[in-house]
């Protein structure tokens, strides 16, 4: 059974401008994007190298900040919580996964999946190594916990970068190009794991991409084009 987002906006997005300045250059990453993101929706976002569809997403996952407009995450504007409420929201609420992996090639599969719960506090060792379990376990690697990245797969090691994601149960996964730097097999395997998340366990998730047919198993999806929303 899909997942029926509840129309519920977790993410909105009003008038953003993002403006990159130098000395002698000003770049116009993204301007006048209006984007609401609901509850339980998996929208996918496309367009060409440099529209600002990774800048989008720092946007979303309070990386970056805008030049101007509105962020709101559960109807409150950002900018009304303090320092630590939004490092609460990164770590809490929101999970990453990109293209590249981000893994740790000196730590073991277990420890590169438990490394985000370090930084929070309350959660002993215990805990923490239930969790990784847990995750990776969702994704498939129950018998690949003492390996390093470097004995995985391609497919292997984006699997471990999910389970990093799921182990801090986030409501949100943001997802830049996940399959970019897998083949088709992989990358139909990757996608079918992040739908079924959105399936079963109602993750909303933001899945920057290229490819189109991954794009239209999506729920949603939006174009970009020169830094604005295109129809």
């Amino acid at each position: 059974m899909q997942t029926v987002p509840n129309s519920t906006p977790v993410i909105r997005l009003a008038n953003i401008e993002k403006v990159y300045q130098t000395r002698t250059v000003e770049t116009v990453a993204l301007s006048q994007v209006n984007l609401t993101i609901n509850r339980g929706e998996f929208v996918s976002v496309m367009g060409p190298s440099g529209c600002g569809k990774s800048t989008l997403l720092s946007l979303m996952g309070l990386l970056d900040e805008p030049s101007s407009g509105t962020i709101e995450i559960d109807g409150r504007p950002v900018t009304s919580y303090s320092d630590k409420e939004l490092a609460g929201l990164r770590n809490h609420k929101i999970g990453f996964v990109f293209q590249s992996y981000h893994l740790i090639n000196d730590l073991s599969v277990i420890d590169n999946v438990e490394m985000p719960l370090l930084y929070r506090a309350g959660i002993g060792g215990g805990e923490r190594r239930k969790r990784a379990l847990d995750a990776l376990d969702k994704v498939g690697l129950s018998a690949r916990t003492r390996h390093f990245p470097a004995q995985l797969s391609g497919g292997q090691r984006q699997r471990v970068a999910i389970a990093r994601a799921l182990a801090g149960a986030p409501e949100i996964i943001l997802a830049d190009e996940p399959t970019g730097n897998l083949d088709s097999v992989m990358g139909e395997e990757i996608m079918e794991l992040l739908l079924g998340l959105n399936r079963e366990q109602g993750t909303t998730l933001v899945m920057v991409t290229h490819d189109e047919q991954q794009a239209l198993k999506t729920q949603r999806l939006v174009r970009f084009f020169d830094g604005r929303q295109v129809a």
